[in-house]
């Protein structure tokens, strides 16, 4: 194993002993607030001295340290430490650790006065807390040890945990495998967000196969891992209007509601530094109302409560309706006008001038959803600061970066001036006037051309008139950046052409993840195989050395072990679908999984559309015939937005296919279909690592990029797909053997459209014919379901183009069961996709957003520098 550890715990792991705990650092103490107290000199030797060390990682003492959270912290007996209090008792010490690691790097990172990057998104998909904190630190054997000693299985704590209701889909677990990153990095980084109080929404499945949406309690037992910061806490205004005095230009009125912050630490992976995410929970600027409580009002003395804990309640409400609308609007600047309030606060402790504010603050805006901040910053510049229009603009353009998540221009986003006058009467204003001054440089350079600065106009004219934050976003920035090569390329071509023209800069920054959720924690089988084969376990924190796992690829051994692994997790699956089904699953079958979110373009329909095809043949074979099949077991899981209909007709159509094919005697041994209810970032380490062939099939130009395809391929397992998003770049690395690509590609998608829609081309395929006449027919779903998707893939409809890849999609397919059959080969190309994935480390994505948007760098420290320390006072 590598000796190039970085911390204590992980070089105890390597000699396997533990030591002494480390002293812990101790600067200066220029992290104090400017108008806090001024400390006496013995009091800070005598503080000093008590906070010297961190916390042993000896087993007993973890001990004492579980049991003392489980009296102090919960005010439970020992006869009341069941598993729950011991899941909580150990995350609190777990968090102990943290926070101290926490305290030391935010003052060393102020102490050096580091610029620093601020991550703002509207989702923070962080999955379970225990284990990845646990294995980031380096001491997850001293509580396996310690929790045996007290009765508990530390694998019976981790599943105790729920996940946080913080996100939906690839947008929040990219923004958590980001913050992962930039700590394992040693960057100076926070997240930051909204602490939703229901997430989401928890799925379940029907009896009858439908979706149904229930709240997601996910905070029942509180959540350990968050510390409330009441002292942290900012007004956030709504409505009201704006005033021109003597002094200046005052947004005043309306109502104003509370942010407050709740911190959780991210720890890096084998460094002491660790990082914040700061999430804002909305509260009532005035409590209780004692005045209408006394008229007998009793709901209206808790309105104004109830109306501003709304605002972090639900992740993504409904907006289908005014009032859904207005509720988003009200989010997304709640938790930005909240975030540059913090940071400006942060800023301004060295006495400079706010117009230097870019260069100690980066912001990065995770989509459009916090676009509205570049507005914000102008409004506290002019109205609060007295900065002029010129010098707020040019500080505002430094600060803010932006990421694109779409290659679907109706899918930008854009708000109703209506309502962003309603809500942000003082914003709308400004925008008015970035726009006139924006399109005035634009109509000099371009006289006459009115179609020009129609197109780039941040104001779209219509009715009503709507704000496009996408183009307010680009305007604003510095720097634009696409996810994956295609997508960045489209991004210039067909989202922002003229903008290109006109000189703004638009990079790529290919997406990736983070190997040590994705492969250490979710396939430690694998991960130790990785490690032994190529001599060392720095490959976590650097996925390129995993390709000297390459060299090996024609050994036996490493075949052998490959596969045992890859087995190992099947039957981990299998477990989990007994459970959830009670149905018994070949885990020799070739397991076929698709799990994202559920939407038209990503084409699950597709996918559905070929198991049915797939039945069917299965149906028309004869025994002997059925003896050379290569069984299937197809799993499907996501979520479908409240509001899209289609999406959970989709999901309905593939219940009805599961129960139809699960219950059939003829087929059931060769083909089975599930699926998954309520897709979360758990759910996906269990099926991800037991993967054969994932589907990642969205219709060519449609996908920016696409994060869960580098997951599979990291875990073993093959693509099947098309090329679009981060597959072209997965093959790329992989190489072509090691990926069934089909469909049409990008250039070829409008005309494909245009061809099918006026019957230039007509999709000739019995198996889809047959397949469309049975949904028809009722024989998986009803008529509400049947009818939608059936016009759906009407030639003129199909703007997925599901009909038109069908047949290349089933030809594909068929590849995957030849190439299946030779399990020799299959691992072989398993293990040459495994060892080609190091491009797709989050690590390497952070590293390139840090050199060439952020301008940051790594800033490590390592303990043991104590100003004070009394040796009197015995520990």
């Amino acid at each position: 194993m590598s000796m190039s550890k970085r911390t204590q715990s992980f070089q105890d792991l390597a000699k396997g002993s533990v030591s002494q705990p480390e002293a812990r650092y101790s600067g200066t103490g220029h992290t104090t607030p400017q108008d806090a107290a001024p400390m006496s000199e013995e009091r800070n030797k005598l503080l000093a001295s008590l906070m010297s060390q961190y916390l042993s990682r000896e087993p007993e003492a973890i001990q004492r340290q579980i049991v003392n959270h489980v009296e102090y912290t919960l005010a439970r007996t020992r006869y009341n430490f069941d598993a729950q209090g011991a899941y909580q008792a150990t995350a609190f010490s777990v968090r102990d650790r943290l926070l101290e690691s926490w305290n030391d790097t935010q003052q060393y990172f102020t102490e050096r006065d580091v610029k620093r990057v601020y991550y703002l998104s509207l989702e923070f998909l962080m999955g379970r807390y225990l284990q990845n904190a646990l294995a980031n630190t380096g001491i997850k054997s001293n509580y396996e040890e310690a929790l045996l000693g007290l009765g508990y299985k530390l694998e019976d704590v981790l599943e105790v945990e729920r996940d946080p209701g913080l996100g939906n889909g690839g947008l929040g677990r990219l923004a958590a495998c980001f913050m992962d990153s930039l700590a394992t990095g040693n960057y100076p980084g926070w997240g930051y967000g909204i602490r939703y109080k229901y997430g989401m929404f928890f799925q379940k499945i029907s009896d009858e196969g439908y979706q149904i949406e229930v709240p997601d309690y996910w905070l029942t037992h509180g959540n350990p891992w968050e510390v409330e910061r009441l002292d942290v806490t900012y007004p956030v205004r709504f409505f009201g209007h704006v005033e021109w005095t003597d002094k200046g230009i005052r947004w005043t009125g309306g109502e104003v509601v509370r942010a407050v912050a709740y911190d959780s630490p991210i720890p890096g992976y084998d460094t002491y530094n660790t990082l914040n995410l700061r999430l804002w929970s909305a509260a009532p600027a005035h409590e209780f109302d004692l005045d209408s409580f006394s008229r007998g009002d009793f709901y209206g003395a808790i309105a104004n409560k109830e109306a501003s804990e709304k605002i972090s309640s639900v992740l993504y409400p409904n907006d289908s309706t005014d009032a859904g609308k207005e509720l988003r609007l009200k989010q997304q600047y709640f938790f930005v006008a909240a975030t540059l309030q913090d940071a400006i606060r942060r800023f301004l402790k060295r006495g400079r001038p706010l117009t230097d504010l870019h260069t100690k603050v980066a912001i990065q805006l995770n989509d459009t959803h916090p676009t509205i901040a570049i507005v914000e910053l102008m409004r506290i510049m002019m109205d609060e600061f007295g900065i002029g229009w010129t010098n707020s603009w040019k500080t505002t353009q430094k600060v803010f970066s932006y990421t694109n998540h779409t290659v679907l221009p109706e899918a930008l986003e854009k708000w109703s001036v209506p309502l962003m006058e309603k809500l942000l009467p003082r914003h709308m204003q400004i925008i008015y006037e970035i726009n006139r001054r924006f399109l005035e440089t634009i109509a000099a350079k371009y006289p006459g051309d009115g179609k020009k600065l129609q197109r780039m106009s941040i104001v779209e004219d219509g009715y009503p008139k709507m704000v496009r934050m996408a183009n307010l976003a680009v305007v604003g920035s510095h720097c634009v950046n696409g996810v994956a090569a295609i997508h960045s390329g489209l991004v210039q071509t067909n989202l922002f052409p003229d903008f290109v023209q006109e000189g703004y800069r638009f990079v790529n920054m290919t997406n990736g993840v983070t190997p040590r959720r994705w492969i250490q924690q979710a396939n430690p089988s694998l991960s130790a195989i990785i490690s032994r084969w190529v001599e060392s376990d720095d490959w976590v924190v650097n996925l390129e050395l995993a390709r000297s796992l390459e060299q090996y690829v024609d050994n036996a051994d490493l075949q052998r072990e490959f596969s045992e692994s890859k087995m190992e997790n099947k039957k981990r699956l299998a477990k989990l679908i007994k459970e959830t089904f009670n149905e018994d699953i070949d885990c020799n079958a070739l397991f076929d999984i698709q799990i994202k979110r559920i939407h038209e373009y990503k084409r699950q329909l597709l996918n559905i559309l070929g198991v049915i095809a797939r039945y069917n043949k299965l149906k028309s074979m004869s025994a002997s015939e059925l003896s050379k099949v290569v069984p299937r077991v197809h799993v499907f899981g996501g979520k479908a937005a409240a509001a899209y209909v289609q999406a959970k007709n989709i999901i309905r159509l593939i219940t009805g296919v599961s129960s139809v094919v699960n219950k059939d005697p003829q087929t059931s041994k060769y083909l089975k279909v599930f699926f998954m209810p309520n897709y979360n970032v758990t759910l996906a380490e269990a099926l991800i690592p037991a993967n054969d062939v994932s589907e990642h099939i969205s219709t060519a130009g449609m996908e920016a990029s696409g994060t869960s395809n580098m997951k599979f391929v990291m875990n073993g397992g093959l693509i099947i797909g098309t090329m679009d998003g981060a597959n072209i770049e997965i093959r790329e690395e992989v190489g072509d053997d090691q990926i069934f690509i089909f469909g049409l590609l990008t250039p070829e998608i409008e005309s494909a459209r245009d061809a099918c829609k006026y019957g230039q081309y007509k999709v000739v395929d019995s198996r889809l014919e047959e397949a469309i006449s049975q949904i028809k027919s009722g024989k998986f779903c009803g008529q509400d379901t049947a009818g939608p998707i059936v016009r759906a893939l009407e030639p003129y409809n199909d703007y997925y183009l599901v009909a038109r890849d069908f047949t290349s999609y089933l030809e594909a397919q068929d590849r995957v069961d030849a190439a299946f059959t030779d399990k020799t080969e299959w691992t072989k190309r398993c293990i040459r996709a495994v060892a080609r994935m190091g491009k797709f480390s989050s690590d390497r994505t952070i590293k390139e957003y840090a050199e060439s948007i952020w301008n940051i760098e790594p800033t490590p420290f390592v303990p043991g520098s104590i100003a004070y320390k009394d040796t009197s006072i015995k520990k």
